[in-house]
């Protein structure tokens, strides 16, 4: 398995990215669940989660380069109008033409980052999920409009309610179990949700329903 990518900026070109895959689903975790989406999941990633379960995604040069015009008309080709760009960590790259010209054919934009990169691009949701293995930029707060923790042993829920207690007003707040741990995590996670209500409970029903 490849090393991370480093932290060298993947920004240059905008119009041109790395794409591990683009698929259309039912988007799994979060505040949308339920709802047909179009993903598209670049490479490149330098946080470097041990539990993760994209690993092939984080070295950009093992994915083809695609431009924005090829993403946004494959993704016309199909129903759904959210658009959501995940990775690896996405934020690493040049997103405003990708969003520009996504937004311009109708979809909404959604990002999924940890937030350890500037944030580029036009949003319509951010769904920030920190990790413990590269700290998030203080900007990402205030822009967040989802805090998405993966959940991997009872320290995680303490680290979660630090990142709640900076984000703005209005974000909503999700524990979401590390897949491999569910079960053993989620007494946890149930009792936290249970004491501390503002917190809900995210699950990767994709997972269950057998759906990328």
């Amino acid at each position: 398995m490849s090393d991370p990518a480093t932290s060298q900026d993947l920004r240059p070109a905008g119009s041109l990215l790395p794409v591990m895959e683009a698929f259309g689903t039912v988007q799994g975790e979060g505040a949308f669940t339920g709802q047909a989406a179009w993903f598209i999941r670049l490479g490149g990633c330098d946080v470097g989660c041990t539990w993760c379960d994209v690993k092939e995604s984080w070295d950009a040069a093992a994915h083809p380069v695609r431009s924005v015009d090829d993403l946004v008309a494959e993704a016309l080709e199909q129903p759904a109008r959210i658009a959501v760009i995940t990775g690896g960590e996405p934020a690493m790259h040049e997103l405003g033409p990708l969003t520009h010209a996504l937004r311009a054919a109708g979809f909404r934009t959604h990002i999924e980052t940890s937030g350890a990169h500037p944030l580029s691009g036009e949003w319509h949701w951010i769904c920030f999920s920190p990790k413990k293995f590269r700290a998030p930029l203080p900007e990402i707060y205030d822009r967040a409009d989802e805090l998405k923790v993966i959940v991997y042993n009872r320290h995680d829920l303490d680290w979660a309610s630090g990142h709640a207690s900076r984000v703005r007003s209005g974000c909503l707040l999700y524990l979401q179990p590390e897949w491999d741990r569910r079960e053993v995590v989620m007494p946890l996670i149930t009792a936290q949700v249970q004491a501390h209500p503002q917190w809900r409970i995210s699950l990767q029903t994709h997972k269950y329903l057998g759906i990328p």
